[in-house]
């Protein structure tokens, strides 16, 4: 029963999925003793977790982006403090413009930012998204296309 919704990265704190299928809503998970279970839940719901994982992942983005991966040694100190940063001024055009490119993203169709979403936050290819969602290879290109078109309308 896999019309699969994986747009969170999978790992130990994230044991669910939720997808559609046949204009129904699904949450699967599993439990403590691993054991799988999938449940019908109401599209309210369904929204509300769609809308944590695009708040989890641009989270998730931003933590890759600003938290440290290695062991910082005096070295790496060294070298970055000989490194010029973004201006303020930059880094708030930046800020304000991430915003409004999620404030669109949210705006858009259910199956166009799904898709944008995979393909972009995710990285997942059109083939493995079409695989996922068991449809074409065109229609997701297409999807894609088109959000990006309204993307690109609505932040000029």
């Amino acid at each position: 029963m896999k019309g699969n919704h994986p747009k969170r990265r999978k790992d130990k704190y994230n044991p669910y999925s939720i997808f559609e299928l046949e204009g129904k809503y699904y949450i699967e998970f599993a439990d403590g003793q691993r054991k799988e279970h999938c449940m019908e839940i109401s599209r309210e719901l369904y929204e509300v977790f769609d809308s944590f994982e695009l708040d989890d992942l641009r989270h998730l983005n931003i933590a890759d982006r600003h938290i440290e991966q290695s062991e910082i040694y005096d070295i790496t100190l060294h070298r970055r403090s000989r490194q010029v940063g973004e201006s303020a001024e930059n880094e708030a055009i930046w800020k304000i413009a991430l915003e409004e490119l999620y404030t669109a993203i949210s705006m858009l169709p259910a199956i166009q930012k799904r898709r944008l979403v995979l393909y972009y936050f995710v990285g997942l290819t059109y083939e493995q998204i079409a695989e996922i969602e068991n449809c074409s290879f065109q229609a997701i290109a297409k999807s894609v296309t088109t959000a990006e078109k309204k993307l690109k309308k609505f932040l000029e």
